[in-house]
């Protein structure tokens, strides 16, 4: 049996299977050994995926392939396998960037360009075998253009500087409880700001169709195009992503896209089916 691991800052998937149309997907909170020790990686594997994952041997898997968020240098690949290594003895077990997932989940063996739009974001030129460039996301602060994070991030900042309609920035704050002392402790006080502003995303959605609000999303997902993408100086090859985010907000990135002169190839929630195809192929 073979294991794939998504990996991500706020949710991973963990899919098991012998043939890939049959996976067996279990899902536990996000992993990234960046802001985690191994200590709590570990009690959210024995806890989340084990304790529920009755049926499943894990003597039995035999390949574990892990893409993960915040797996970046061969120290924190090394310490995530040996993590894994614990619950699955018997298993040979990689370790590799969740960017790199999400290309041979997209592109599987041809020459693309790959996206994840989730909490965070991130991009990369794929020839069909590796990653060949990637311009870098640099996270939360720095990056993550078009990623939930960025959105929520810009929502917040525009009803709180009153460059949203009245009415949508009440709705906003009453839904959540938001007060301003309550944004900047959970921003600057609490660790994982960027999960706290990434759960503003669904208020976006749901306001797609407001004017205010379709300009703020063409906004971010351009940044995001421009910044990163276009500077592959492919513009013959089609972007394809991945992500919650991506999902959710396929149209909108499909109309920036043609604004720019890019073309979309495809679009999917979870690289979890592509990257079963891809290792059984």
């Amino acid at each position: 049996m073979k294991l794939i691991v998504d990996g991500g800052s706020t949710k991973t998937d963990w899919g098991f299977f012998n043939e890939p149309d049959r996976l067996q997907v279990y899902k536990t909170q996000g992993i990234n050994p960046c802001h985690q020790n191994s200590e709590r990686i570990m009690e959210i594997v024995r806890t989340e995926l084990l304790g529920p994952m009755t049926d499943i041997d894990c003597s039995g898997v035999t390949h574990v392939h892990y893409y993960g968020a915040g797996c970046a240098t061969p120290t924190l690949c090394d310490a995530v396998r040996d993590i894994l290594a614990g619950f699955f003895p018997n298993a040979d077990i990689t370790v590799d960037s969740d960017m790199l997932g999400a290309a041979r989940a997209l592109c599987c063996r041809s020459e693309g360009i790959a996206c994840v739009l989730g909490t965070g974001s991130n991009s990369c030129l794929y020839n069909g075998r590796s990653i060949v460039d990637q311009v870098p996301s640099l996270g939360f602060i720095l990056g993550d253009e078009g990623s939930s994070a960025a959105l929520g991030r810009r929502l917040i900042s525009d009803c709180l500087k009153r460059q949203l309609p009245e009415p949508i920035c009440r709705e906003f704050l009453e839904r959540y409880d938001l007060a301003i002392d309550t944004i900047l402790e959970n921003v600057y006080r609490q660790p994982m700001p960027s999960r706290f502003i990434a759960g503003f995303a669904p208020f976006l959605s749901e306001k797609r169709n407001v004017p205010e609000i379709h300009k703020l999303l063409i906004s971010c997902f351009s940044e995001f195009f421009t910044r990163n993408v276009i500077n592959y100086h492919r513009p013959w090859l089609p972007v394809h992503f991945t992500g919650s985010l991506a999902s959710s907000f396929a149209t909108e990135l499909t109309e920036t896209a043609d604004s720019l002169g890019m073309t979309i190839g495809t679009i999917a929630a979870s690289p979890m089916e592509g990257l079963a195809a891809y290792h059984c192929s």
